[in-house]
């Protein structure tokens, strides 16, 4: 076996043999323990959406999270690059909540709702 590689079996009941379980696509965990396929989230559209604004310290800088988003990963995608183009920041779409670099809530806020979303 290569080095660095990781072997993933798990073998089902005893009673039926040794069923070996496939490996997820999505997340690479096996299909009895996969996660994604549960997580599918339900999409919604802007108006129906409450987003709540927070800031987070990591590492010693400030960090402003909006969220939680139920839209699908395009949306996420062009909406994330729309409000980093506006707010002159980084950011990223982690888990359905966007992140912010820096102290960017009052921006944000503006911002999701010309979008069309409430906020909290």
């Amino acid at each position: 076996m290569a080095r660095g590689k990781r072997l993933d079996i798990s073998f089902g009941s005893f009673d039926d043999g040794w069923d070996v379980d496939r490996l997820c696509d999505e997340c690479g965990e096996n299909m009895s323990a996969c996660t994604c396929r549960s997580k599918k989230r339900k999409i919604l559209s802007p108006k129906d959406h409450r987003l709540l604004l927070k800031r987070e310290r990591r590492r010693g800088k400030i960090v402003t999270l909006a969220g939680e988003f139920h839209i699908d990963k395009s949306e996420e995608r062009e909406l994330l690059k729309r409000i980093k183009r506006s707010l002159g920041c980084g950011g990223t779409f982690k888990d359905g909540w966007l992140e912010l670099q820096g102290e960017k809530s009052e921006e944000a806020m503006e911002f999701l709702k010309k979008e069309g979303f409430a906020i909290r």
